[in-house]
């Protein structure tokens, strides 16, 4: 391993891994992050491995998962439980699909609401879309 990506300050650990001290902080307390010893008088060292690991959190992230989810893919992180990873992400893909088919729900709604606005405007004194909001 390079001799600048094995003993890392916080700051520059951060900086590697694409997000900020106190995110890194963050991840500590949440215990996605192991936090390094101190040695005495000494600052905290971090290294490639803690700069992977935060990488793969946020990739996970980007995908979706929250961190209790990010959490249980790393507890799988020895690459031997793909049933188990393949299960939480088949999990993750129902619920995005759901999140999906709302948006498209709501697409449609305001889509109607905005053609019945452009509609009314020659025709009415009172906007479609307001009324609509107003509805019980």
């Amino acid at each position: 391993m390079d001799d600048h990506l094995k003993n890392l300050t916080i700051g520059t650990f951060a900086k590697q891994s694409g997000v900020s001290v106190e995110t890194i902080r963050f991840y500590q307390r949440k215990k996605l992050l192991n936090e390094p010893a101190k040695p005495y008088g000494g600052i905290r060292k971090y290294d490639l491995t803690d700069v992977k690991r935060v990488k793969f959190i946020k990739s996970a992230q980007g995908l979706g998962f929250s961190l209790d989810e990010v959490a249980g893919l790393l507890a799988l992180e020895d690459g031997t439980h793909c049933a188990e990873a393949r299960s939480i992400a088949q999990s993750k893909l129902l619920d995005v699909r759901a999140k999906i088919a709302e948006l498209s729900r709501l697409e449609c709604l305001l889509e109607a609401l905005t053609i019945s606005c452009t509609l009314s405007e020659e025709t009415s004194i009172s906007c479609p879309l307001i009324a609509d909001l107003y509805k019980d």
